[in-house]
């Protein structure tokens, strides 16, 4: 099913084709959503139509609603069994109880996914692999991005990561990336999970969302896009780091630590945690870990445009949205009269999204976030 599919499905309940679109996005993607999100992609004041739709989801008994932490907000839970058959997901793990912990993320997910609400978003697994593998795409599945490189290429190992892909009306996909605080895998590796996909693919955009909480980060973040898509190794390089890791592995096993020049120099090159990560990877998957790194393909996509990074910084809090209870079974509540965000109370519209900075080789220095 397409996201217009699934929004068709949803209508007959009662809902708009508005209300049905957000809806689905909602269960796709996070499950949990709150006033401030509908009225953002409604593009609507943030009032009496937003509360009343809320209203209707509760009093209907399609969603729940929790108050969250110092009452600032109310967080809305769509958890109705027959709207999620109704898009084909009736065992989603969304309408499942909401571990509190879990949250900010779903929310965080969500507000992602709204910020281009127009593309049709691919969110599992099954789907994103028969996208890239048919059609237009027509990827080997040995491309395709998993957690163990030298597995044997099943679609069904694909696509280890839950962030979803939106996909434009021209085909090019974009692939988002929610820079999450409780979240331990790094950027790192997924750029590198994704790497030998984006050599292959004809266009597509990297869109990184951090929340305003990590702003911070961004730096951070952005080297590492430098490392892994704009700074590819000369073969030679390769050979000695070949080299360098097979030492490393042995030091490991003998407690021996070399004193020839060759390695002191190898070491003192590769201090850096690009080569850690990829130590760690050629450790588990052998040589295949550096089949890529000499690839000039990104950096080659990043210059001629048919490739592109994006950074987007989340206006939104999320601390406060914790719900009280972690229970299905508290009493549904009507849609608050108050503010979401206590930097929005007194503020009747929604505040917008910032708009997105676009990264390049042309222009590695791209504006820091306030």
């Amino acid at each position: 099913m397409t996201t217009d599919d699934r929004a068709k499905a949803v209508a007959p309940f009662g809902f708009t084709p508005r209300q049905a679109r957000f809806l689905a996005l909602v269960m796709r993607h996070a499950g949990v959503c709150l006033l401030r999100q509908y009225a953002t992609f409604a593009g609507i004041v943030q009032g009496q139509k937003t509360r009343a739709f809320f209203h209707k989801l509760v009093s209907h008994r399609h969603a729940i609603s929790y108050a969250c932490r110092h009452n600032r907000a109310k967080l809305y839970h769509v958890h109705h069994f027959a709207l999620y058959r109704a898009i084909d997901e009736p065992n989603s793990a969304y309408r499942r109880p909401i571990p509190a912990n879990r949250v900010a993320e779903r929310l965080m997910m969500l507000d992602g996914v709204l910020t281009d609400p127009g593309l049709d978003w691919l969110a599992s697994r099954a789907e994103k692999a028969a996208y890239f593998t048919n059609g237009r795409c027509s990827v080997p599945p040995e491309m395709l991005p998993r957690l163990n490189a030298a597995a044997a290429p099943r679609t069904d190992h694909a696509f280890p990561d839950k962030f979803p892909i939106g996909i434009a009306t021209d085909g090019r996909p974009v692939f988002l990336y929610v820079v999450l605080p409780t979240v331990r895998d790094n950027f790192r590796a997924f750029l590198r999970r994704h790497a030998t996909l984006f050599q292959t693919l004809p266009s597509w955009t990297l869109r990184v969302v951090l929340p305003r909480a990590l702003a911070d980060a961004y730096e951070g973040v952005q080297a590492v896009v430098r490392d892994e898509f704009e700074s590819p190794l000369y073969p030679h390089t390769v050979d000695e780091l070949k080299w360098y890791f097979e030492q490393r592995r042995r030091i490991g096993s003998t407690q021996f630590y070399p004193s020839d020049e060759r390695f002191i120099r190898a070491a003192d090159a590769f201090d850096a945690p690009r080569f850690d990560s990829l130590y760690q990877r050629w450790v588990r998957d052998g040589d295949s870990a550096l089949e890529d790194v000499s690839s000039t393909a990104i950096s080659d996509a990043l210059t001629a445009g048919t490739g592109a990074v994006e950074f987007l910084v989340l206006p939104h809090r999320y601390d406060h949205l914790s719900p009280l209870v972690d229970s299905l079974n508290s009493r549904a509540c009507g849609a608050e009269k108050g503010a979401e965000n206590s930097h929005e109370q007194g503020d009747e519209w929604p505040t917008p999204s910032r708009p997105l900075l676009h990264w390049s080789p042309a222009d590695p220095t791209c504006p820091q976030p306030a």
